[in-house]
């Protein structure tokens, strides 16, 4: 479905005004202790205080806007990205289908479930979440296959963190989780904008390294396996459009 590969600041600006306000506006503060103990300003994001306990609400609310009532988007998830999608399209009457893992966190899958979305267990991981998914939009007349990576919508979404955060900035230096890219390609794109000094760090998992690799080489690098309890940044094959926004 990806229409452009470039993000757009516009587009996330319009996003803070658009996306479910249950997603908006999360707390952050200084933290005492961890300022303390590195000798600057930290200031903390809480993006665990909404109904999915994570930020995946922001892009899928924001992707979602672009459906109509009666269709269905079919995407693979560990977990956090397919209950938003489902909340989502909930919200807006579009059926959503989840390709999740065999090994998916039991309250995650309830949660997707009781959001109303169809879920489908394949594989061992996201790479065959993501092949499984494709093969049934493909197969089927009328569903859209959605990737998070891929859309500069839910990259979009995600950059309003960075819209929030800077309410308390300037920052000289922002660190952020990396799993497919979307969240730290949004929020820098916002923030590099705006104070384009402001060192913008992606963190991996040890076991899970594939973007870290990717942004090394400047294309993507997959790896044969991952092996981290962190399910939500836990990634083997990159998106390629991830990638070349993560570099540019």
């Amino acid at each position: 479905m990806n229409m452009d590969l470039d993000l757009s600041v516009a587009r996330i600006e319009e996003a803070s005004r658009v996306i479910n306000p249950v997603f908006l506006n999360t707390p952050q503060y200084t933290d005492e202790q961890l300022s303390a103990a590195l000798g600057r300003q930290v200031v903390l994001k809480v993006e665990t205080v909404n109904p999915l306990r994570s930020f995946k609400g922001r892009g899928a609310d924001f992707l979602m806007g672009r459906f109509s009532a009666g269709q269905t988007v079919v995407c693979s998830s560990t977990g956090n990205f397919g209950q938003a999608m489902a909340y989502a399209g909930r919200r807006r009457g579009v059926a959503v289908e989840v390709f999740v893992p065999e090994n998916i966190n039991p309250v995650k899958l309830a949660r997707m479930q009781s959001f109303g979305a169809r879920v489908t267990a394949v594989g061992a991981d996201s790479a065959a979440c993501e092949a499984a998914a494709r093969e049934r939009a493909a197969a089927t007349r009328g569903c859209v296959y959605v990737e998070d990576g891929n859309e500069p919508a839910i990259a979009e979404g995600a950059g309003t963190i960075g819209v929030e955060l800077m309410s308390a900035g300037p920052f000289d230096t922002v660190v952020v989780p990396v799993g497919d890219g979307a969240l730290i390609t949004g929020i820098a794109c916002w923030i590099k904008a705006r104070t384009p000094d402001t060192r913008i760090i992606g963190v991996c998992a040890s076991g899970a390294p594939c973007m870290a690799l990717s942004w090394r080489a400047r294309t993507p690098v997959s790896t044969e396996r991952s092996d981290t309890i962190a399910e939500g940044i836990e990634v083997r094959v990159p998106v390629p459009e991830s990638v070349a926004r993560l570099v540019a």
